[in-house]
């Protein structure tokens, strides 16, 4: 269920990098955590975020929580379709459920691979 063509911050956000540029979002083990989502608050284009940096909130059912960016950089796009449908992030968080697009500033650091976030979801699950 974790993809290996992505990066994960142990916050639970993923990235993937396409060139100098990130697609990035939140994984199925935080999205399952979280429950229904309700509400998605993201930068807008043109925001500057920082790695390991607060970048935005969502809202669910059980909770309010921070989303923090996996990479540094500028906004270039925002799925505004979050808007009007946050549950998108629960039923597709890889795909349809994206978050931003970043133009990278710096490489990104200390981002996990596919198995060693795996690691950090099983520690957390119990």
């Amino acid at each position: 269920m974790i993809p290996n063509d992505l990066k994960y911050a142990k916050s639970h956000e993923w990235a993937k990098i396409e060139g100098d540029v990130a697609i990035v979002g939140i994984t199925h083990f935080a999205q399952e955590q979280l429950g229904d989502l309700t509400y998605v608050d993201l930068p807008k284009v043109g925001a500057t975020v920082t790695a390991g940096a607060e970048m935005g909130s969502v809202e669910s059912v059980k909770a309010a929580s921070e989303l923090y960016s996996p990479v540094s950089g500028t906004v270039t796009e925002v799925n505004t379709a979050l808007e009007g449908a946050p549950e998108v992030v629960n039923q597709d968080p890889y795909t349809a459920g994206w978050m931003l697009k970043v133009k990278l500033s710096a490489a990104p650091l200390g981002l996990l691979d596919a198995e060693a976030y795996a690691q950090v979801c099983a520690e957390e699950a119990h």
